[in-house]
């Protein structure tokens, strides 16, 4: 794998097919914020915010103005987002977030889980680094300090079910992960606060999701990590635990090549890979039952967009740490694989959904779920690692 011509390209996708097609157009001139719900060719399908998205965008807009220009249209459009945020979307009853709003910042949902409050996190510690704001870099450890409270304090988030069946989750474990990480990246970590979480959640990865003796990484299980023989339980997202995999490959990467921490991450590449592959049409199944049992959802043989992102971050980041050539294969497997099916050569950027012969089942390129975050991700944190940033 020729990672200088890697980096090359994933910087040219970034730059001259994802971004012109998300900007200017996602900036709401008249409202604020940043709209993200965009039919093929860019046409506005929606005009309601996903208060996920104002983070996500914004970080990622922050993320690129941090390392790869100074434009001043990003910090613009990001700090557009930032202010949406504070105006529209703190619920002031609880200072906690909302999930859903519509155009002008009106309330529409709110979710018992606080991940609005982990994206707005890292997007205003990468706003910290960008202006050397002091009030952002407040902001951005306040609301990671929500994340943590609602999701790891027992008692304080709401019930989703009747508390006889309990369960313990890896998202709320693996977004803690990435949030300290940026966290730490852009504002330090002398009293390593941060590194201290990171630990803890890597920890109840090792002890209650990962599997070794069936190679499977767990989304959900009993709080003594035993499996849960049920069907929501039973149910993987290879993407997911792909990302987890790749979080623990950073972590590693920080400190200085740990090989527990490699050994970690790239279990949990390798066991998702060969779980959700599909062997049959290519591209990654949504979700498998652990036991190869079928699956409850319907949409569970779809082929979403950001698991393919993850997994290309994944296993550049696997070949570049490790050197092994299976990586430098599945990567090129899995690149080919996307942008065969999920890029519009058109108009830019990829399709959200696909069926799972890999024909579009859809053409949004942006809804409440997908926005300017996980494609542009991909490309940046693949290019990134390729030199190329």
């Amino acid at each position: 794998m020729d990672i200088k011509q890697l980096g090359h390209f994933y910087k040219e996708r970034l730059l001259k097919d994802v971004v012109p097609f998300w900007f200017p157009r996602a900036y709401d001139e008249q409202h604020g914020g940043l709209l993200h719900c965009f039919d093929r060719d860019g046409t506005v399908v929606d005009t309601d915010k996903s208060v996920w998205a104002q983070g996500r965008m914004a970080w990622m807009l922050l993320t690129m103005y941090n390392t790869v220009e100074k434009n001043p249209d990003w910090l613009k459009y990001a700090e557009s987002a930032l202010k949406f945020l504070e105006d529209h979307c703190i619920d002031p009853k609880d200072g906690r977030m909302y999930f859903h709003v519509a155009q002008d910042g009106t309330p529409i949902r709110k979710r018992r889980y606080a991940f609005s409050e982990s994206f707005a996190s890292i997007a205003f510690a990468a706003h910290a680094k960008a202006t050397g704001n002091e009030e952002s870099a407040r902001k951005a450890r306040h609301w990671f300090d929500i994340f943590t409270d609602i999701n790891f304090t027992p008692g304080k988030m709401v019930p989703k079910s009747t508390g006889n069946r309990p369960a313990i989750g890896l998202g709320p474990r693996m977004i803690a992960i990435v949030t300290a990480q940026e966290l730490r990246r852009f504002l330090g970590d002398e009293d390593r606060y941060y590194t201290e979480w990171i630990d803890r959640c890597i920890d109840d990865l090792k002890t209650y999701f990962l599997k070794p003796d069936i190679k499977a990484v767990m989304e959900t299980v009993a709080p003594d990590g035993s499996i849960i023989d049920h069907f929501d339980e039973r149910t993987l997202n290879p993407g997911h635990a792909i990302e987890g995999g790749w979080f623990i490959l950073e972590e590693a990467r920080h400190r200085g090549n740990d090989p527990g921490l490699i050994e970690i991450g790239c279990n949990m590449i390798d066991w998702s890979l060969a779980r959700g592959w599909d062997e049959q049409h290519g591209g990654l199944l949504y979700f498998v039952d652990v036991y190869g049992g079928p699956v409850q959802e319907y949409w569970h043989n779809m082929k979403f967009w950001w698991p393919h992102d993850e997994a290309l971050i994944g296993t550049c980041l696997a070949y570049i740490m490790t050197g092994d050539q299976k990586y430098a294969d599945w990567h090129e497997k899995i690149k080919n694989w996307s942008f065969s099916h999920l890029q519009d050569a058109e108009y830019g950027e990829w399709f959200g959904y696909c069926n799972r012969d890999g024909s579009p089942a859809n053409t949004l390129k942006g809804s409440l779920w997908k926005s300017f975050f996980h494609h542009p991700r991909a490309m940046w944190t693949c290019a990134h690692y390729c030199g190329a940033f």
